[in-house]
């Protein structure tokens, strides 16, 4: 299927592009999401009608996040969860914990699929490095120590 991006997608396009994808994650991912349209004749008209307005608003979202995201740079956050006396965790620290903890902190936009652990879910004790993506172009590194709390 053919579609319009109306945002830019890492390894799939920029704004305004038209690009090929599999049938079900136009359907089921993109179009819903608003991120691309079917790529029909009266689509792409409205679409280079509208095209300054889309691009405005795409603007407006990346600044957002570039300010978020240099507030962000550099951050430690502090987790607890419960652990054995070896450093190991009961339960991992995943990207939902991460999230949520960092909206307590007062970074509101981050939501968990914002967040990206290179090595999984943490299950140890320790300080670990992570990734805060908040936008295609603004990625954000962070530490996140976790602290054990015996049981």
């Amino acid at each position: 299927m053919q579609v319009i991006l109306l945002e830019k997608v890492v390894n799939l396009g920029n704004l305004g592009e038209v690009v090929r994808v599999r049938d079900g994650y136009a359907r089921n991912y993109l179009i819903p999401q608003k991120i691309a349209r079917r790529a029909t004749d009266a689509a792409l008209k409205e679409f280079e009608a509208r095209r300054a307005e889309i691009e405005k608003q795409q603007a407006e979202k990346l600044a957002a996040a570039q300010t978020a995201g240099d507030k962000l740079n550099g951050f430690t956050l502090k987790l607890s969860q419960k652990a054995g006396v070896d450093g190991r965790l009961f339960g991992s620290v995943t990207t939902m914990d991460i999230a949520a903890a960092l909206v307590k902190e007062g970074f509101d936009s981050v939501v968990k699929s914002h967040i990206r652990l290179p090595d999984g879910a943490i299950k140890a004790v320790g300080e670990f490095p992570v990734q805060v993506a908040l936008h295609a172009d603004v990625v954000s590194d962070i530490n996140v120590v976790v602290v054990g709390e015996m049981a």
